[in-house]
Parts: structure tokens; sequence; C-alpha cells
């Protein structure tokens, strides 16, 4: 079932929300809402709402120009336009009547057995089609989509008891490939699944800080990264929300479950509504729990209701849960320890597992939708009950036992049935499974491959690497792929990253597999070459390790471009500096469509060393076909642009616009699908004869001429004050290396010529103590130094 055009009625932040990301996706949408009152325009609340999101920030777009996808419109006038229209998602305000009324109004116009959805985050689909006719209930389902669209990855899909399976699986099939959504089917129940447990989880928050009387900043610094949560942890969280959507939202679902055993758990305590009342908001009023003054963010003290001074937190359990290694032992370290703060973790995360067991078969079947749900919907790294494993199934139903408290049935049918965890492995070698308790079998069951997703932690369970050092490993995909997945911290890139990219391509060459894959599904493919080390040897003065750095970096980017089997790497999230420089060296790029790649070299005084700037060079000149009488310069001064301003895309489709990515680079929508695909172009390539590309030996580089040229622009920005002396100092010496250096422009070049020229640059910058200081404070803040 063809998806061609979409219809949004509602222009709120979801509803513009959702269109926009359909554009995102290459789907036409109408945009539509109430005619306003009084003169003007009859269709600007849409339109006005359009215009909202090309400047919105975050961006909603990943490209500008597909705002052209979007036309706007109105329920009185435009509702005929519903017939071409494949699929219509109502996004209209929490209101039962409201939507009915919607329904009742589109049902006329809408072509039959196109899609209909409500994007609602609780209303019963039951309620929602009562008394609609046949072919309009068969058509309908609930998508519910989590804000932002473009950037949360779950969409939450509720079926109802005569909605069509075609229909159901057109919509879910669209979804993760088109949209890039990780879907999770839920019951017909109040907040379905992820905001039934996350908002839980938001109340007992609160609740539980009135009990305890810790404060904002020490439950932010124990429920965040060190739990496994997002850095927002908790009360920065509800500023980032609005404590005004919170506290509607904990309202809504307190009205909607009269018979759960938990409910005053969803009601706001009274500093809550005192702060809404007083319109501290969060973010968007200037100030929450947390506000800015200048470059100082204070904090609410929750006693005298007065901004201050945030203070250290220290606790002994916070303390031993840094300092260990793996997220379960920093969870077993902060609620297994004995002061406040063990006490309020223990407290919360253990009602959140409560919760969560008690509400299976209520709200799903299966215990990997929840967990799926929280992870992919609140981004938490462990779903409930994969914190029951890290904490211990049976450990924690002792403990819950010793205090009193009721062991959910569902918790009780595993441990009598010999299980210790819910998940597990099943089978051996390349027939090893992961398994997942299933509540209706009181078994462990194999749990099913997502379509069109490899798994590298599933291939790791099945097969050792072919080989690997602490920085790297080279895994065996099947059908004769191999894959070099980076595993260092952020996976920065050492020499012993490098070492196994060239083992990589040599395993595949040698025993005569199709290709290679470089990738991996952390969240950022790397941030870059491992500056502290470079830092470390320039204090030190020991040119010849940083030259024997960079020339291994040459000889690996060389390795990769002109091996004798197709390579294509795979990039997702940040992809910064050198890696960057890697996927530029690829046969072809595969990227999620959230990347933001750049070559960013200059922040820390340096500039692009691992073939960077000699691989832009080579496009400049590339892009200019044989034979026709057009300047390269032009192409040469937008890549100089993105490296001196350090630009880095906002999405894969940007970085095409920057020239980092081709046209013949991919761009997967769905991030967990990018790998599968990044093999698959592989195998394609082999299948048709892969030939590697010829060494560049003639490069037209601009010269003398070019420099010069540069010069100017560069005096200009720094005579109108836009860049320090340091800057412009800068961007001169990338100057030089990115025109090849002072010769006549119309002598090509060879590509090794460039490298060394590159290299050249980079060993001087080094010498400067300018530059050493940018590395330096970058080190310590993560933030650039303009000096």
């Amino acid at each position: 079932m063809l998806i061609r055009k979409a219809a949004v009625i509602g222009a709120g932040t979801m509803g513009c929300g959702i269109a926009t990301h359909l554009a995102n996706a290459g789907v036409p949408c109408l945009l539509l809402d109430i005619v306003p009152e009084g003169e003007g325009e009859r269709s600007r609340i849409a339109s006005d709402a359009i215009g909202r999101a090309l400047k919105s920030r975050p961006p909603s777009f990943m490209d500008p120009s597909d705002s052209s996808l979007l036309s706007a419109g109105n329920i009185e006038d435009d509702l005929e336009e519903l017939g071409e229209c494949d699929w219509i998602i109502e996004a209209v305000t929490e209101d039962l009547d409201v939507k009915r009324g919607i329904y009742e109004r589109i049902a006329p116009h809408r072509r039959a057995g196109s899609i209909i959805s409500s994007n609602t985050s609780g209303i019963s689909l039951g309620l929602l089609t009562e008394g609609l006719d046949d072919d309009f209930r068969s058509s309908f389902l609930v998508t519910h989509f989590f804000n932002p669209p473009r950037y949360m990855y779950l969409l939450e899909l509720v079926r109802g008891p005569d909605t069509s399976e075609e229909i159901f699986s057109a919509v879910r099939e669209f979804a993760e490939k088109r949209l890039g959504k990780g879907v999770v089917e839920c019951k017909d129940t109040p907040n379905f699944i992820a905001n039934r447990i996350g908002v839980l989880c938001m109340g007992a928050s609160c609740v539980y800080q009135e009990e305890t009387g810790l404060s904002i900043e020490e439950i932010d610094a124990i429920t965040g990264p060190v739990i496994g949560r997002p850095k927002t942890a908790t009360f920065k969280l509800h500023d980032l929300v609005g404590l005004d959507v919170a506290l509607m939202v904990m309202k809504n679902v307190y009205d909607l479950v009269p018979e759960d055993e938990s409910r005053e758990l969803f009601r706001a305590p009274a500093f809550f509504q005192r702060m809404v009342d007083e319109g501290k908001l969060g973010r968007k009023s200037g100030g929450g729990f947390y506000r800015k003054e200048g470059k100082e963010i204070l904090v609410l003290d929750l006693e005298s209701f007065e901004y201050r001074q945030a203070k250290e937190v220290s606790f002994p359990s916070l303390d031993s849960a840094r300092e260990a290694k793996e997220l379960p032992a920093k969870i077993q370290a902060l609620a297994g320890g004995e002061d406040k703060a063990s006490a309020y973790v223990w407290k919360l995360l253990s009602e959140t597992m409560l919760y969560s067991a008690r509400r299976v078969p209520e709200i799903c079947d299966d215990i990997l939708s929840v967990d799926r749900a929280l992870r992919w919907g609140f981004n938490w790294q462990l779903g409930p009950f994969e914190l029951w494993d890290a904490l211990g199934v049976r450990a924690t139903a002792d403990r819950l036992e010793k205090e009193g408290r009721e062991i959910p049935a569902l918790v009780e049918e595993l441990l009598r049935g010999g299980n210790h965890s819910f998940y597990s492995t099943a089978g051996e070698g390349a027939k090893m499974r992961p398994t997942v308790f299933v509540p209706a079998s009181r078994e462990l069951e194999m749990i099913e491959d997502r379509p069109g997703v490899i798994l590298l932690d599933d291939v790791r369970m099945r097969s050792e690497p072919l080989r690997s050092n602490p920085a790297a490993s080279v895994l065996d995909l099947g059908d004769g792929v191999l894959c070099v997945e980076f595993h260092s911290k952020m996976n920065t890139i050492s020499g012993e990253t490098l070492e196994m990219i060239r083992e990589g391509v040599d395993a595949v060459e040698q025993e005569g597999c199709a290709g290679l894959v470089i990738g991996n599904q952390a969240s950022n493919f790397s941030v870059g070459a491992n500056i502290k080390e470079l830092a470390a040897a320039a204090v030190e003065k020991d040119w010849k390790a940083i030259d024997r750095m960079i020339r291994d970096f040459h000889e690996t980017v060389l390795k990769v471009r002109y091996s004798s089997i197709p390579v294509v790497g795979v990039v997702q999230g940040l992809a910064l500096g050198g890696g960057c420089e890697i996927p530029l060296a690829c046969d072809a790029v595969q990227a999620a469509a959230e990347t933001y790649i750049g070559l960013v070299e200059l922040g820390v005084g340096l500039i692009p060393a691992g073939g960077g700037t000699r691989e832009m060079a080579c496009r400049a000149a590339e892009a200019v076909p044989p034979g026709y009488p057009v300047d390269s310069f032009g192409f040469l001064m937008r890549y100089f642009e993105n490296i001196a301003m350090a630009k880095t895309s906002g999405s894969a489709a940007e970085a095409r616009q920057l020239g980092y990515l081709r046209p013949i680079d991919g761009i997967s929508m769905n991030r967990d699908r990018a790998l599968l695909d990044a093999k698959t172009r592989v195998l394609a390539m082999a299948a048709h004869g892969y030939r590697p590309p010829a060494p560049r030996e003639n490069v037209k580089v601009a010269g003398e001429a070019g420099i010069a040229e540069l010069r100017i622009l560069l005096s200009q920005y720094a005579g109108g004050g836009f860049i320090s002396e340091y800057d412009e100092f800068l961007a001169g010496r990338f100057a030089y290396a990115l025109c090849g250096g002072n010769i006549d422009g119309e002598f090509p070049v060879s590509e090794q010529y460039l490298l060394e020229l590159e290299l050249e640059v980079f060993l001087g910058l080094l010498g400067e103590q300018k530059t050493i200081d940018r590395i330096t404070h970058t080190l310590k803040t993560g933030k650039p130094l303009r000096n």
C-alpha cells in the first residue's frame, strides 16, 4: 500500500512537527487547522506554523528546502483535498468531542481505504471510533509520535478490533523505513506504554523529593547518566518539557486510571503546582527548576523558593557508582548504598520496576515492548525489565520481600520456572540467539530479528571477532562482508583504530570476501582523533611520534580508498575531524539521517591532516567535468568556508549540501537499518564487478593565486571583527595546504604531494603555543577557545 501524500489536521506543536517530518521523508503533506477569527489569510494558522518550523531550534527540517512539500490549508475550505491523501493524521487537542467532531467532518471527503490515525497520547481508540462506519473503523489506528517527531525514535501504534491488517502493516513498514521510527505496538490502554511508565517515574521523582528532602541538583546528579538516563535527569527534563505540560500530562494520567494501585504517584506535589502558578515553567519562561543568569546556572531552592548557586553533589554511593565501569555495576553501587542518595534511587527504581511488572499484560503482552518503549521514547539505556536483570531479579525480589513489598506475579512466575533473568541467550555458535521471558508461555523464547536490522551486539554474541584490540574489532556480518567496529571511548581514533581498519581491509582481500563496512552502532560514529595523545607529544616536542601518527592515518585512508574490494562507511550522530576523514576515504557512505559530520580541526588550532585537506582539494578539482571551461575555485571556496568556519551538518541531508556526502552516498532514515543498508550496498558493488578508483596523479589545484584570493577574504573577516588574529593565521595556513602551496596552479600535483603538504602545515601548527592552548581548553571544557 503506497503512501504518496498525507494530511495532518491540527497545526500545533505536534501536528506541525509530524507534518514537517513527513516532508523530511519526502512525502507531500497538507497541514490544516481552523479558520482564525477576524480578517486575514484564512489558512494563516497552518502557514504561520510552517514558518515557525523553518526557524525552530533544534531545526524541524532536515533540509529547509523540504518545506516546499508542505502546503497550508484550513478545515473550512480545503477538506476536499483529503480525497487525494493516502494517510490522514488527526493531531488536534486531547479532547474526545473535538476529535470526534473532526472525524465526522472529514469522513465525507476521504477516499475509501485511505489511512486515518490519531496522534492521541491517551484517549481510547474505541471511544474515538464509536459509531463510525465500517470502512472508517477498518482504516483507523492510533499513531502516537513523541515530541519532537524528527528526533524522537519511538512511534507507538495501537490497533482496534476492526483495524485492517493491511492498513496496520502498511503504516508500520512506512514508519520504520521512511520515517525512521522504532515501532512498538501497544494495547488500547491509558497513555499506552512509554508515557504510562515514564510519567509514573516523573511523578514519583517529585513525590520522593518531598519525602527525602534532597535538593534539585542532588536528585539530578543521581538520576542521570549514572543510572542510564539522559543528562536531563529529572528536573532538567521537567524544565525542557515545560512544567505546565508535565503537570497536564500527570493530571491526564491520574484522571484516566482511577483503579491504578499507584495512582497517587501521578498527583503532582504542591511545589510543582506553585511553580506553574508563578510562571516558573522551565526553559520557555526563562526559569523553572533552573535559571540562567549570564553564564551562571542557578537552581531553585524548594524551601525558600529562591534561586541560588548549585552546590557540588557528593555521596559515598554516588562516588562508588562513578568509579564503576559498566552501567549495571554503577546502578548496583548507587542503589545498594546506605546514604540518602541510595534510598532515593532505590525507591525510584524499585517502584518503576514493580509498576512495569504489574502492567504486563495490561498495557502489552510482552516485556520486550516495554523496554523498547522506554529506551526509544525516554532515551533510557535500560528498560524496566533490563533494570531488573541489572540489579539481579532474585536479589531484588529478596530485598523487596524484606521490606514487606508485594512481588508481582510476573516476577514470581519467572523465578518459579528456574529462570534468574528476563533476558538470556540460547543455542551455540552461529545459532546463538538472544531470548526473552514470554509471560504467555512462562518460558524464555527467541527474540525475532527486526526486519532490515543487523545488531552488532548479536553478531558479537554469535561469534568471536576475527581480529580485535582495545580500540576496534573486525566482525563477520555474513555473506562475505566484514565490519570494522570502533569501541574506544567516544570512538576516538587512535593508532590502534587505524591498525584495525588496515587489518580489516587485509582480511577481506586475503580471505576473498565481498567487501568491508566501517561502522558501529554507538550514539556517535566518532568524535575524531585522540587530540590528548597529540597534545602530549607536542608538549614533549616529539615531532617524530606525531609524524608517525599522521603518516599512519595517511596510510590507512589510502589503503581504504585503493583496496581491491568495496568499502562502505556507516555514520550516525557525530562524525567529526578524523571521524569525518575515515568515511571520506570510503567508496561510499551510508549515513543515518541524523548525522552531524564535519572537519572541525581549526577549532583546536589545527587543519584536517588525516587526508581531509587532500580530499577536499581533490573533490573541488573533480567537480569540474574534463574539458569544461569552468574554474574549480568556486567549489574550493565552498570547502574552504566549511572547514575554516568549522561547519558541522545538522543532518545527512545538509551534509550533502556541504559536500561531505556525495550524491552517490546513501541516507537511511532509520538509524538501526543503516548497517544492513551498507552491507547490501557492498554486496551490490561486488556483484557488479567492483573496480577500485585510479590513483589521483594529476590534481589541478588553485596554487598561489587561490591562496592570495582566500587571504583577501580572511583579511576582510578579520577587519570586520568576525575572526581573531589567530583564526586568520590558522585559516591562512589551511588555505596554503588546500590550494597546493606556493605553486603555479596550471601545474597539476599528485595526491601524495597534497598529503605531504597537509602534514607539513599540521606539524607547524602543533608547534604554536596558541594551538596548544586551544587543545588544552577543549580537553578541559569540551568547548573551543577563540584566542
